[in-house]
């Protein structure tokens, strides 16, 4: 059920997350927007807040974002972090 909708920032309540947990214990919460796997949507330490992330090119893997947060994905693992000051939220994330 969408409670709120402001640019790519959303208020979600919904089970239907894949959960996994990077180097720095940061949980990253995340699914696929639909089948065509264009866009996730991602929550940060299973805050309330969501992120709509547009699939970006990429050299390997798959790479989304949006002018403020990254996800890559690559395999069973990814990374995130802020895309302004290229700061690092997590490394090695993935299904624990």
């Amino acid at each position: 059920i969408l409670s709120g909708l402001v640019g790519s920032e959303m208020c979600i309540r919904d089970s239907n997350w894949t959960t996994w947990t990077c180097d720095s214990q940061a949980q990253v919460l995340w699914r696929y927007t639909d089948d065509s796997r264009k866009a996730v949507d991602v929550r940060l330490g299973g805050d309330d807040q969501v992120r709509r992330l547009k699939l970006e090119p990429s050299g390997s893997g798959s790479l989304y974002s949006d002018d403020m947060l990254a996800f890559h994905v690559k395999g069973e693992e990814g990374l995130v972090y802020w895309v302004a000051t290229n700061d690092l939220i997590g490394r090695g994330c993935k299904a624990m």
